[in-house]
């Protein structure tokens, strides 16, 4: 809970709190449907919910903006952020239905108002968002053919609408054919190792009506 606090300084008493809820949540719900494993649970606040406020290292998003996070899993990236950005409305994506039972849980136990989530795959999800975040659930061409359609045309923020998507490792080969990708270093944000091969990609999707 430390790290969060050293590297988001300006958290309110109730984002605070959730925060330090999370834990406990995840611990109870795990033993009941394992959706992070047992050596993560123990390091949940450095791998999962650090891990997934990179994104507010590269963007910080404005009210009413819209995000879906797709392949969720235990709620990640989508959770931390949504705890973090309250006026944003985030809508939670995953196939498989008991992960997505634990969301719900977790979701309700932080009493957070801005979260919708779906059981479903992404490609029946019939609606725009300004963002798609998620954590690496698949190699680009195939996460852009997912989403297509997904992105809404108004822009609201100075990065462009488009994909976060949260990936490790060299990703030379697999964005090569996408050459308005940005990728942000996490080690320039966060000083732990576990940062040091990790990466916030931002990939611009232009509106397709």
């Amino acid at each position: 809970m430390q790290l969060i606090q050293q590297y988001f300084p300006n958290l309110t008493d109730t984002q605070l709190q959730q925060f330090r809820s999370l834990e406990d949540l995840y611990k109870d719900w795990n033993l009941k449907i394992n959706v992070v494993s047992r050596k993560d649970i123990d390091e949940l606040y450095l791998r999962h919910v650090l891990h997934s406020l990179g994104i507010a290292k590269v963007i910080s998003f404005l009210p009413n903006t819209k995000v879906l996070d797709v392949g969720t899993g235990g709620g990640f990236p989508g959770i931390p952020l949504a705890v973090l950005y309250p006026e944003t409305q985030f809508h939670l994506v995953d196939s498989i239905a008991k992960k997505i039972k634990v969301v719900n849980e977790v979701t309700e136990g932080l009493q957070l108002n801005n979260v919708k989530t779906s059981h479903e795959r992404v490609e029946n999800i019939n609606e725009q968002f300004d963002f798609i975040v998620s954590r690496a659930v698949a190699a680009m061409p195939t996460f852009v053919h997912w989403v297509k359609g997904k992105i809404a045309k108004e822009q609201k923020h100075d990065l462009k609408n488009g994909i976060l998507y949260l990936k490790g490792g060299d990703l030379t080969e697999e964005l090569q054919t996408y050459r308005t990708a940005k990728i942000y270093n996490l080690n320039d944000y966060f000083k732990e190792s576990f940062f040091d091969t990790k990466k916030v990609v931002h990939l611009p999707i232009k509106y397709k009506g």
